[in-house]
């Protein structure tokens, strides 16, 4: 089947679409909705025998939906309808939600539906039941959807004649959200936060600067003034609540253009006398507080965590993260777990912060070093076993940090990206070492030039990864276990690998390899980073201020896979 995704952007929704349609057998083309005239004749020349709109805001021309049967995803539950309805859910704090998947026609999610189902609701934000939650329904829905398209006797439910669960609503503002901190308590804070992560951020103003807030998390020990800055920690700040305290990561100034950067980078010298409240270098998972690097041991497994915001790594974010692992690889353990963070893996350097420097390429630069001494760290690791965990997505650099490890798993509703020319990089972090024996020479090549997303289960069979666990919570966390005690309950076999490793870590020529790969890389990067007319220098500008496409780039409407 010729299924064609148009969308407003090709977010972490659409990728997991667009991987799970491909893996299907089906042929998949994308087309951004920028005018009706563009999408009319990218329709046209992609002759599709359906289209699904996985992400959109903006209506469907009819020249379009009333000639190709035409299906939108809703985030929200049969019968729901109207702009932001995951917002509203999570600021309802509704016990139960959903997706449905609704035809296509004049009036906004009016149309018939043909596959609907619900979740129960975590507490947690809204971008993390979209990636999360929703969007593992929503594929489940598109399966049951073509087999309702295929199927001549199949009826769909009329939403003018059936009593369902949701209702029609109007679009969420920011008084809707609005923090009143004198009457608010902390958790009431965290809802309307968590309601407008990742965007559009819930508006304030702090220190004088009108801003959005992201990245809500609650302490649980510090105590002081409402609204009063009681502490900074690794960019973040700590706001005193009328019953208790809480921690808000990132900010973004009202003005335009502006991007959303950490707490600290935006208050500056008016953060002067605000103490810093350190953590150790690894703390418990379960601390109830602003923290990016745990640590947690299970039986001989240690699981190390590094939850950096949207998955972007700093270069003092990288630097702690190396000193951490090299600390743990010490430890009476014989198995170390890359974990990641809660909502990425990783997705390589972080293009805000350079975006917002002054001195963007030195800074970059120092980036890419950065991470590459993490890398370094890991494949130079002898004392242990190590096994990349990617239980979120991950992009760029992201996915080549994750293949230092000796083994890497994933569950399987994980996309990854394996490149970086989409921003206009060669890339760096080793991959020219790790990724062709996973993969060979070809198909290296190919996944680094075509662009496109990878599902878990493809990266298993091209051989990027080595396991795909379930994408269930509670299983997936046994899983992971499981596989990692049996790298060592043979421990014959274990010590069959560590040596093999070890043997091939202390060959006379291999820091000389990995040096090669490294100046290699490097030398095809530094032009990036230093030249003002490069095209990173360009495309990174248009992704952190989010610019509006202006036309469906060309990698997506072919057929190849990798």
């Amino acid at each position: 089947m010729r299924i064609l995704l148009v969308v407003s952007a090709f977010n972490s929704l659409s990728q997991r679409v667009f991987c799970h349609l491909r893996d299907r057998g089906e042929t998949v083309g994308v087309a951004f909705a920028i005018t009706d005239d563009q999408l009319q004749e990218e329709t046209n020349n992609f002759v599709p025998d359906i289209i699904i709109a996985p992400f959109l805001k903006k209506k469907i021309p009819e020249s379009i939906w009333s000639t190709v049967p035409t299906f939108i995803v809703h985030p929200g539950i049969a019968g729901d309808r109207g702009a932001h309805a995951l917002d509203w859910a999570v600021l309802n704090g509704s016990s139960e939600w959903g997706v449905t998947l609704l035809r296509a026609d004049g009036e906004y999610d009016a149309g018939d539906i043909y596959a609907h189902g619900t979740f129960s609701m975590p507490r947690r934000s809204k971008a993390s039941i979209y990636r999360q939650e929703t969007t593992t329904l929503a594929v489940e829905l598109i399966d049951a959807l073509l087999e309702a398209v295929n199927n001549p006797a199949f009826e769909p439910m009329s939403q003018q004649q059936h009593t369902l669960k949701g209702s029609a609503h109007r679009a969420m503002t920011q008084s809707d959200r609005r923090i009143d901190w004198e009457n608010d308590t902390t958790g009431e804070i965290l809802v309307k936060i968590r309601s407008a992560d990742s965007h559009p951020g819930v508006l304030d103003s702090l220190l004088g600067v009108e801003c959005t807030l992201y990245g809500a998390h609650p302490e649980g020990r510090l105590r002081g003034g409402i609204k009063e800055i009681l502490a900074k920690r690794e960019g973040a700040i700590c706001l005193g609540t009328k019953d208790g305290a809480i921690w808000i990561s990132h900010l973004k100034e009202r003005h335009q253009p502006s991007i959303k950067l950490p707490a600290t980078y935006v208050l500056k010298d008016r953060l002067k006398g605000v103490r810093e409240d350190r953590l150790p270098l690894f703390v418990d998972p379960l601390m109830e507080t602003f923290k990016e690097i745990t640590y947690v041991q299970r039986d001989e497994v240690g699981y190390l965590g590094f939850d950096f915001h949207n998955g972007a790594m700093a270069s003092h974010q990288c630097i702690r993260l190396k000193y951490a692992f090299d600390h743990l690889k010490q430890n009476d353990i014989k198995v170390l777990v890359l974990m990641g963070g809660e909502e990425f893996f990783s997705n390589g350097i972080h293009l805000n912060i350079m975006e917002d420097s002054k001195k963007a390429d030195e800074d970059g630069w120092s980036n890419i070093h950065s991470m590459n001494e993490v890398v370094k760290s890991i494949l130079l690791c002898e004392e242990i076993l190590t096994v990349s965990a990617l239980k979120c997505n991950a992009g760029a650099g992201g996915v080549f940090l994750a293949l230092a490890s000796d083994r890497v798993v994933a569950h399987e509703g994980v996309v990854l990206n394996p490149h970086y020319q989409t921003l206009g990089l060669h890339g760096s972090e080793y991959w020219t070492y790790t990724l062709p024996p996973r993969v060979g020479e070809e198909t290296a090549q190919a996944l680094v030039s075509e662009c496109l997303p990878i599902s878990a289960v493809h990266a298993k069979q091209i051989g990027l990864i080595d396991a795909v666990l379930s994408e269930e919570r509670s299983k997936y966390t046994d899983e992971l276990h499981e596989y990692c005690t049996s790298l060592y309950q043979d421990e014959e076999l274990y010590y069959e690998l560590l040596d093999a490793k070890r043997h091939k870590i202390n060959r006379t020529s291999y820091p000389e390899d990995l040096q090669h790969h490294r100046e290699a890389e490097l030398e095809a990067m530094y032009p990036s980073f230093y030249d003002p007319q490069s095209e990173f220098n360009r495309l990174r500008k248009s992704f952190v201020y989010k610019l509006c496409p202006i036309q469906t780039p060309s990698y997506l409407k072919g057929d190849s896979y990798a």
